[in-house]
């Protein structure tokens, strides 16, 4: 079955990915690796669940927003190599939380894009992870997740 086909399996529909907001560009793909810039949560060009996780954002709210930063990953990956067919295995990811003073759960927040690509990819989707806590990110966003990818 073709990534296409999973992700119509699953319901799931890649928007165009939102266009860079600095100097820089979304992938970058060097060899069989594709690295991939920071994915904020934006919905219609507007920021998905403004703030900080432990305060004005939810745990559960932070958990869909990375989830949508895995989308959004997902939407440039196919824009920068035509097909996500293409990509053979997601190899690491790295979550970075908005978080509250005292808030310890940025794994549990991670686990929307984590979960995400487990059911995209299956097997190929499981990579290594870090997540982590900070006091601030652009735009104010909750949750930005980057990406690299192993592709053919």
């Amino acid at each position: 079955m073709s990534i296409e086909e999973r992700l119509k399996e699953l319901g799931v529909e890649l928007l165009p990915p939102p266009k860079p907001v600095a100097s820089y560009v979304p992938v970058v793909v060097s060899g069989r690796v594709a690295f991939l810039a920071g994915q904020g949560a934006i919905v219609d060009g507007e920021v998905m669940y403004p703030g900080h996780v432990g305060a004005e954002v939810t745990i559960d709210q932070a958990n869909e927003a990375a989830r949508r930063c895995g989308l959004q990953a997902l939407a440039a990956l196919k824009e920068e190599l035509g097909s996500l067919d293409r990509v053979s295995r997601i190899v690491n990811l790295t979550v970075y939380v908005s978080s509250a003073p005292g808030f310890t759960q940025q794994p549990v927040v991670a686990n929307g894009a984590s979960d995400l690509l487990i059911e995209v990819f299956g097997e190929a989707g499981r990579h290594a992870r870090t997540a982590v806590g900070v006091p601030e990110l652009p735009l104010n966003l909750c949750v930005e997740v980057s990406v690299i990818a192993e592709v053919d």
